[in-house]
C-alpha cells in the first residue's frame, strides 16, 4: 500500500507538469505580439517624422530659393545701372532717359519667363536643386537731382558737382523645391545712383585765364565793366554785374561764391544764385555763351615768386625754396665772369653760366640756366634781333647792358652776347632754356628776366613797333612794381583784334590767325607789387601783348594807371589780379590769346594746382535701400 501511495504521488506530479507545458508558448507569443506592435508604432512614427521633415525641408528650400531669387534680381538691377552710367560732366548727365524701362524689361525677360535653377558647384553641385522665378518686377525713376548746380538732369547748369538718381523698385519671387511646396516673397525699395565729378589735381598756368580776380566781394559797390569779355573768367569771390551796359562772355565764367551780385542804378543790389535779375523795369541778363558756374572750389594762389627767381639759376623753376646769396654765388656771373658776391650786391646784371667743366678744367663760357638776373631797379627795353633773336636793353644803376640772345636749331643751343660799353663783350655758348627736371635736358627755349627790385620802365622800341620776336618765349618778373611805359607788341600778332568777314562768315575778334603761331609768348608778373601803366606815348594809346599777373597769397596787386589818362588800352593775352584797380582808361579792349588755353604759356609763368571748372575723374556708386520684405506664402 505504501508502494501504491508513492506511485500515485509520482503520477500526480507528471500530470501537473503536463498541464503547465503551454504557458511558455503563450507567454512567448504574447511578448512577440507586443514587440511587433511596438515596432510597427516606431515605423509609423519615424515615417511620419520623415514626411514632416521632408515637407519642412522642401518648404524651407523653396523659401530660400525665392529669397535667393530676390537677391539675384536686386544684384542684376545694380549691375544694369552700373553699366548704364556713361561719360558725364557738368553739362551731360550720366544716365540716359528711359534707362529704367530698359532695366525693368531686362529683369522680366531674364528671370520672369521660366524657373531659374539654383545649383552649387564642385562637391556641392547637386546639394541645392531648387529654383525660382520673378513673377512681378517694377523699376521706375522716382527722382533725379543735380548736385551743386541748377536745372534738371537732362539740362543741367551752374556749378554742377554730380547727380543723384533714385529708382523705386518692387520684386515678387516664387521659389520651388523638389516637391510641390512653393514660397512667395516680395521686396521693395530704392536703387540709388550717386554720380560725382571729382576734381583732379591739375597744374594750370594762370595764363589760361583771360581774366582772373582773386578778391571780389559781392555787392561791394563796384561792378564788372560791361562789354565783351573773352577767355575763361574766374574769381575767388563773387561777380558783380551792373545795368550800365551789356555783358557777353564768350568762354566759361566761374566763381567760388555761390551767388552773383546784381547792382542796379537805384542802389539796389541783389545777391542771387541766378544768371539774371530784374528790378522794376530793369533787367540785368549777361550773355553766358559757355555757362556761368558758381560755387566752385577757390583757386590756390602762388605764395611768392621763388620759382621764377629759381628758374633763372637752373632753368627748371620747380623749387619753391628762397634763393639765397650763396645760390646766386654758385650759379650766376656778370660780364667780367665775376660770381655774384656772397655778401650780396645792390646792382648788377648776372647770367647763369659756367667757365669750367665737371672736372674743374677751364672751358669757354657755357649757359647753364634759364634767364637773366638783375639786382636793383631797372629799365628794360625789348627789341627783336634778326629772324628769331631777342635783345634786352637793361639800364641798371646808370649802366646800360645789352644782352642779345640768338637761338640755334635745337633747344638751348645758340649764343648769348653781353655788352655794356665798358668791359669786353662776353660771348656765352647756349641760350636760356626750359630744362626738364628729370632728364636735365633742354626742352624748349625760354627766358626768365628777373629784376630784384622795381622795373621802372618796360617797353618795346617804339609805338607800333615789334618788341617780341617770333620764337621768343619770355616772362618778365619783378620783386616789386612793374611800370609799363610804352607799347609791347608781338612781331606776329597771334589773334585777330577786330571782327572780320571771310567767305561770307563772321570771324570774331581774338580768333587765332593761321600761320602766326611761332611760339612767341610774353608774361609779365609780380607777386608783391602792381603792374602800373605810365603811358609815355603822345596819342594816349597803349597796347600790351602779354598775360599780366599781379597775384600772390594775401597780395593786393592789380593793374593800375599811375600816369595820364589812356584813351584806348589794348591787352592781347589776359589779366590776373588780386584786386581790380583804377586804370583811368576810356576804352579797354582785352583779347584772350587762345594759344594759352591749351597748355601753352609763357615760360615759368605762375601756375596753380586747380580743380577745373569742368570737373574731371567722374565716379559713381550704386546702392540698394530696402524698405520692405514680405513673406506672402500661403500655409496649408
Amino acid at each position: 500500500m505504501q508502494r501504491d501511495m508513492v506511485r500515485f504521488s509520482k503520477l500526480g506530479q507528471r500530470r501537473r507538469r503536463q498541464d503547465q507545458l503551454g504557458i511558455a508558448l503563450v507567454t512567448t507569443l504574447l511578448l512577440l505580439m507586443l514587440m511587433t506592435g511596438l515596432s510597427l508604432a516606431m515605423v509609423l512614427s519615424v515615417k511620419s517624422d520623415m514626411m514632416i521633415n521632408g515637407y519642412y525641408r522642401n518648404f524651407r528650400g523653396s523659401f530660400y530659393a525665392a529669397d535667393s531669387g530676390l537677391t539675384i534680381a536686386r544684384q542684376a538691377m545694380i549691375n544694369q545701372m552700373n553699366a548704364a552710367v556713361g561719360t558725364f560732366n557738368t553739362t551731360t548727365q550720366p544716365i540716359a532717359n528711359g534707362t529704367d524701362a530698359t532695366v525693368q524689361s531686362y529683369i522680366t525677360s531674364t528671370y520672369g519667363t521660366s524657373y531659374q535653377p539654383i545649383t552649387g558647384s564642385g562637391a556641392a553641385a547637386n546639394s541645392w536643386p531648387e529654383k525660382y522665378k520673378i513673377t512681378s518686377a517694377t523699376f521706375g525713376l522716382a527722382q533725379c537731382t543735380v548736385l551743386g548746380g541748377t536745372g534738371t538732369c537732362s539740362a543741367p547748369s551752374g556749378g554742377v558737382t554730380g547727380y543723384q538718381y533714385i529708382y523705386n523698385y518692387s520684386l515678387t519671387a516664387v521659389g520651388q523645391s523638389q516637391g510641390t511646396e512653393a514660397a512667395t516673397l516680395s521686396d521693395r525699395g530704392s536703387v540709388i545712383v550717386n554720380a560725382s565729378l571729382v576734381a583732379s589735381a591739375t597744374t594750370t598756368s594762370f595764363a589760361a585765364w583771360g581774366m582772373f580776380i582773386d578778391q571780389q566781394s559781392i555787392c561791394s559797390g563796384g561792378i564788372l565793366v560791361p562789354g565783351t569779355i573773352s577767355g575763361p573768367v574766374f574769381t575767388n569771390g563773387s561777380w558783380n554785374f551792373g545795368d550800365t551796359g551789356k555783358y557777353i562772355f564768350t568762354d566759361s565764367i566761374g566763381s567760388a561764391g555761390a551767388n552773383a551780385g546784381y547792382q542796379f542804378s537805384n542802389g539796389t543790389c541783389d545777391q542771387l544764385n541766378a544768371t539774371s535779375d530784374k528790378n522794376g523795369g530793369t533787367t540785368i541778363a549777361p550773355t553766358f555763351q559757355n555757362g556761368f558756374n558758381r560755387g566752385q572750389a577757390a583757386i590756390p594762389l602762388p605764395p611768392n615768386d621763388f620759382n621764377q627767381k629759381r628758374a633763372v639759376l637752373d632753368g627748371k623753376g620747380t623749387s619753391s625754396s628762397p634763393v639765397t646769396k650763396q645760390d646766386l654765388n654758385n650759379n650766376v656771373k656778370n660780364i667780367t665772369k665775376t660770381a655774384y658776391p656772397n655778401s650780396g650786391a645792390s646792382s648788377g646784371v648776372y647770367l647763369p653760366y659756367t667757365t669750367t667743366d665737371s672736372s674743374g678744367h677751364p672751358i669757354a663760357p657755357q649757359f647753364t640756366g634759364g634767364g637773366i638776373y638783375v639786382e636793383g631797379d631797372a629799365q628794360v627795353t625789348l627789341t627783336p634781333s634778326g629772324s628769331n633773336g631777342q635783345i634786352y636793353t637793361i639800364v641798371n644803376n646808370g649802366v646800360t647792358t645789352t644782352i642779345t640772345i640768338t637761338p640755334g636749331a635745337t633747344p638751348g643751343s645758340g649764343t648769348t652776347l653781353v655788352h655794356d660799353g665798358t668791359n669786353p663783350d662776353l660771348t656765352i655758348t647756349g641760350v636760356p632754356s626750359v630744362i626738364d627736371p628729370v632728364t636735365n635736358a633742354s626742352t624748349a627755349n625760354g627766358t626768365m628776366l628777373y629784376v630784384n627790385g622795381n622795373i621802372t620802365g618796360l617797353k618795346g622800341p617804339g609805338q607800333g613797333q615789334a618788341a617780341i620776336n617770333d620764337g621768343t618765349a619770355l616772362t618778365v618778373t619783378a620783386a616789386n612794381n612793374v611800370t609799363i611805359t610804352g607799347d609791347i607788341l608781338y612781331k606776329s600778332e597771334p589773334v585777330t583784334l577786330t571782327q572780320t568777314t571771310q567767305n561770307g562768315q563772321n570771324i570774331p575778334a581774338d580768333s587765332l590767325i593761321t600761320g602766326n603761331d611761332h611760339g612767341q609768348a610774353l608774361g609779365i608778373f609780380t607777386a608783391s607789387g602792381d603792374i602800373q601803366l605810365n603811358n609815355g606815348q603822345s596819342n594816349r594809346l597803349l597796347e600790351v601783348d602779354a598775360s599780366l599777373a599781379t597775384i600772390s597769397q594775401g597780395g593786393t596787386g592789380g593793374l593800375t594807371n599811375t600816369g595820364s589818362s589812356i584813351d584806348t588800352l589794348t591787352i592781347v593775352g589776359g589779366r590776373i589780379q588780386n584786386n581790380i584797380k583804377n586804370i583811368n582808361t576810356t576804352t579797354r579792349n582785352v583779347f584772350f590769346d587762345r594759344r594759352f588755353g591749351g597748355g601753352f604759356a609763357p615760360p615759368f609763368f605762375p601756375s596753380t594746382t586747380v580743380s577745373p571748372g569742368t570737373l574731371t575723374n567722374p565716379t559713381h556708386a550704386v546702392s540698394i535701400q530696402r524698405v520692405q520684405w514680405l513673406n506672402q506664402t500661403s500655409y496649408y
